[in-house]
């Protein structure tokens, strides 16, 4: 199937062959009259500067739009991650964790599988199954506040990463965010 970019090149080809051809006609049959070979040239001249201004621009708009994109999806995964961590403290600080928490957890768990990269999924597995084994007598103690928050730095690292699509070559981040959680 064609694609709209492509329908337009081979348009503007077609255009520009013919136009071409039309023009270099009527700049050999009016040989005997400069003034009408400058407006000939004029003309060529007019149509090379709308084709090429026409491509920058469509290919201006692709760009505009897959940024737009790009920003929405941003917006939305950094929402949903951040809906998570200030649930997560809530649920810390308060020390215990009801049923409707859960299923709010459980929920949530549902909007980060819509945006969330691979390595985060992982990462997040890990995370669900360390929560609901500290939460499994729905009483946060101060060991497991401890184990989540450790938990929730790993899966930090693999937020960070997709939030801002980058590797941090040479930085161990991992390291670097267990080890200021461990702080407290």
């Amino acid at each position: 199937m064609m694609t709209q970019t492509t329908k337009y090149i081979l348009l503007t080809l077609l255009t520009f062959v013919v136009g071409f051809y039309f023009l270099h006609t009527a700049y050999f049959t009016s040989s005997d009259n400069p003034y009408a070979q400058e407006i000939v040239l004029i003309v060529l001249g007019t149509i090379a500067t709308i084709l090429i201004t026409a491509a920058l621009l469509n290919k201006q708009s692709e760009l505009e739009l897959e940024k737009e994109h790009h920003i929405k999806i941003f917006e939305l995964k950094s929402s949903i991650y951040l809906d998570l961590i200030n649930f997560l403290e809530k649920i810390v600080t308060k020390g215990k964790v009801t049923d409707q928490e859960m299923i709010y957890i459980e929920f949530l768990t549902h909007k980060i599988s819509i945006v969330a990269s691979e390595s985060v999924l992982q990462e997040y597995s890990n995370f669900i199954d360390i929560l609901k084994k500290v939460s499994s007598d729905w009483v946060i103690s101060e060991s497991d506040s401890d184990e989540i928050s450790l938990a929730l730095a790993k899966l930090t690292v693999k937020i960070r990463k997709d939030l801002l699509q980058n590797n941090d070559e040479g930085i161990d981040m991992e390291k670097l965010i267990v080890k200021n959680v461990n702080k407290f």
